[in-house]
């Protein structure tokens, strides 16, 4: 054993009151692994469905949890020690990551603590020009606007459908994003309008300034206009919401068009998808430490910019879940790691 950290752990599942940050075994990395010193985490949905036990999904699929767990899987900071058969990253680089995901759906991830073991296939090099909470906030998010909408990245069996996702052309086409503000919305109508689309945006009307700054054309405020009644013809609809209700975006696509909810489950659209002559698609987000590499110099050179809604000290880890329990967030949430 190599000694002690702090991180947050679960000892059961429950609400934000149930995370407790505590001193916990320091990893070590194995053969192909990394040991990062983390500088921040990146707090995602998967977070607050392990520390409610999964209850959102199906129980064929609510993987077994062994307490005490880490919760968490991003994070950007720097390389304290490597694996012996480790050559394409070393001690001192800076770098950001998703960890073990979906593989670590059980915890195995562990990132919100000040060490975390990776391994080396998971981890990018950081953006150099931005700061550890903004890295940190990208991975999750990023990866999956990115294997959405512009490289799959893997060959992986589809567990969400029997056809592999692939991404649609942008050029030119319009792309209608719900939840537009949110953590992989704000960062869809980026990428969307890097690769020549024209976007309509769909969310609350708070965050119009926001979203015209990223590049949105037109801002729908949900609360006063429902898109599905207005918006017609166009190209593809990226629903960073999703659910049962995202079939309601069906009739504003054209015929050929493809509707992409991030979160599929509880859709049952296939019989009017056909009928409309529309595509359904989706896909799991998995680690790409490759493509984080790729992706950092659009974070760099300013072509994507990862909105930071609020930033909690990695000891308050319960507050940083409350603020997401209270939904509206603009963009996202992150730990700060001493």
């Amino acid at each position: 054993m190599s000694g002690m950290m702090k991180a947050v752990r679960l000892h059961g599942f429950g609400g934000p009151e149930v995370l407790v940050y505590e001193d916990a075994p320091k990893p070590e990395p194995r053969p192909g692994e990394v040991l990062i010193r983390v500088h921040a985490v990146g707090v995602n949905p998967p977070d607050w469905y392990l520390r409610d036990g999964y209850r959102m999904l199906p129980p064929a699929w609510q993987p077994q949890v062994s307490f005490p767990v880490i919760v968490g899987t991003d994070v950007s900071g720097v390389i304290e020690a490597v694996g012996d058969d480790v050559r394409t990253l070393a001690v001192g680089d800076a770098v950001y990551a998703m960890v073990r995901f979906p593989d670590g759906l059980a915890g195995d991830s562990r990132a919100y603590a000040q060490y975390v073991s990776a391994p080396v296939a998971h981890v990018g090099r950081k953006p150099a020009k931005i700061g550890h909470p903004q890295a940190a906030a990208a991975p999750m998010s990023l990866l999956t606007a990115w294997q959405f909408l512009i490289d799959l990245g893997h060959d992986e069996p589809n567990p969400l459908q029997p056809h592999r996702h692939r991404p649609v052309p942008l050029a030119g086409r319009t792309v209608l994003v719900n939840g537009a503000a949110g953590g992989v919305g704000h960062l869809a109508l980026q990428l969307a309008k890097w690769k020549g689309a024209r976007v309509i945006a769909v969310a609350s009307g708070r965050h119009e300034a926001l979203l015209r700054d990223l590049g949105a054309d037109e801002v729908i405020d949900y609360t006063g206009t429902r898109a599905e009644e207005v918006v017609r013809g166009v190209d593809l609809v990226v629903d960073a919401v999703g659910g049962p209700a995202s079939s309601r975006f069906l009739a504003t696509l054209k015929r050929g068009g493809a509707l992409f909810p991030i979160f599929p489950l509880g859709l049952d659209a296939a019989d009017e998808a056909r009928d409309l002559g529309v595509t359904v698609s989706a896909t799991q987000v998995r680690s790409n430490g490759a493509q984080l590499t790729e992706i950092a110099g659009l974070l760099d050179d300013g072509t994507v910019r990862v909105v930071i809604d609020s930033s909690f000290p990695l000891a308050d880890a319960r507050l940083a879940h409350e603020r997401a329990a209270q939904g509206h967030i603009q963009g996202k949430i992150v730990l700060t790691v001493d």
